[in-house]
């Protein structure tokens, strides 16, 4: 039977609002000496400063229990913070993933233990944790996951390989995809997800230099590494839910569409001094793109604060997103002509460089196109 997409239209919150503006007065001073070339990188900007002053002001954890240093506040006034802060280009790398989706999933399967040792220390800026989903042979194809886990007594023994880690070499803990019994031919059964301090002996964190030269992904190798029992997250065998269900954490985001936005804003900056019925036009329409790509966002976070697993229109949000997105530097290239040496264009100049350089990873991260419209191709009754 064919099923439908839902996003609904969240309502309109005054304290949302008002948190809008005690963000903007924030960012304006922590962001003030910073250059535009240097904000594009936003979420892949780290600064373990920045998030502990996020992690004072309550702005990380938003919507945890107060049990486990969280605030209690709805998902639209998180919703409010994240499209500020990568609005600007702030470095929300730090804390990105934690706060993200290895919380919310530590608070929907882990244990009470996992959830003291970690949740506060995440909520106030001061831990940091990684995905260890992606494999040399299993990208965006989480099934095809290889590392094991073996049952031992006391634990696990786990030996593979995970690949494109974000920021593990600065993180305290990964929340690690892997099989626990079976054969990778079992595909999605066998599965479970282990929470494993990355400083446990047998692990091995290589960084790899991506086309900027930044060295945030890495390889992850473990080689007999004996990981406790207590490390289990969620029931043995589940991981496959667990991980499926983590996802829509990851692709509904304001991130699935503010990456170039930095970009766009230093194009709007320099077109304000030669305005032109092209330039309007093209400026317009991405405009009431982000404006759609928002109210679709906005729709999947309101569905999570309601306890469902949006995890089709998760991918309808990053599949539409990251294609605004990578076309954002292709548009300022047709619409001023970068003049060496000029000081109007300097600024803009570099952080198209940088853009470009990031831009083939957009539609990488968090699922590959291919992947993202097969999930959505389901969710149509079409396969």
């Amino acid at each position: 039977m064919m099923s439908f997409f839902t996003f609904p239209n969240p309502p309109m919150m005054p304290e949302a609002e008002a948190l809008r503006g005690e963000v903007r007065a924030f960012l304006a001073e922590e962001l003030k000496t910073m250059p535009p070339h240097l904000r594009a990188a936003s979420w892949s900007g780290f600064d373990a400063d920045f998030s502990r002053k996020m992690g004072q002001r309550g702005w990380i954890g938003m919507t945890w229990p107060k049990q486990y240093g969280g605030h209690e506040r709805t998902s639209l006034e998180r919703y409010v913070v994240l499209e500020e802060m990568l609005a600007v280009g702030a470095p929300v790398a730090a804390h990105w993933i934690a706060d993200r989706q290895s919380g919310p999933l530590l608070l929907r399967f882990g244990t009470e233990e996992q959830r003291q040792t970690v949740l506060p220390k995440v909520a106030a800026g001061e831990l940091f944790c990684c995905i260890g989903m992606s494999e040399p042979d299993s990208g965006s194809d989480l099934a095809a996951v290889r590392t094991r886990a073996e049952p031992v007594e006391g634990g696990f023994r786990v030996n593979g390989t995970k690949l494109w880690t974000t920021f593990a070499h600065r993180a305290h803990y990964m929340l690690l995809f892997c099989r626990t019994s079976g054969s990778p031919s079992d595909r999605h059964g066998g599965t479970s997800q282990l929470l494993v301090d990355l400083k446990t002996p047998g692990i091995t964190i290589r960084p790899i230099a991506d086309l900027t030269g930044a060295k945030h992904f890495n390889e992850v190798a473990f080689e007999d590494v004996f990981v406790p029992s207590s490390a289990l997250i969620g029931e043995m065998g589940n991981g496959w839910h667990q991980v499926t269900s983590e996802l829509a954490y990851e692709r509904s985001g304001p991130e699935r569409f503010l990456s170039s936005f930095v970009l766009f804003a230093e194009l709007v900056r320099v077109l304000r001094e030669h305005p032109s019925e092209q330039a309007t036009i093209a400026v317009g329409r991405l405009a009431s793109h982000f404006v759609v790509l928002r109210q679709l966002s906005r729709g999947v976070a309101w569905l999570l604060q309601n306890g469902q697993n949006p995890a089709q229109e998760a991918a309808v949000v990053k599949d539409l997103g990251a294609l605004v997105e990578q076309e954002i530097p292709d548009i300022v290239r047709s619409l001023v002509e970068i003049e060496p040496g000029s000081e109007r264009t300097a600024e803009l100049a570099r952080t198209l460089h940088y853009t470009v350089l990031a831009a083939p990873s957009f539609s990488l991260r968090g699922g590959t196109r291919e992947i993202l419209r097969g999930i959505i191709a389901r969710g149509l009754g079409l396969r």
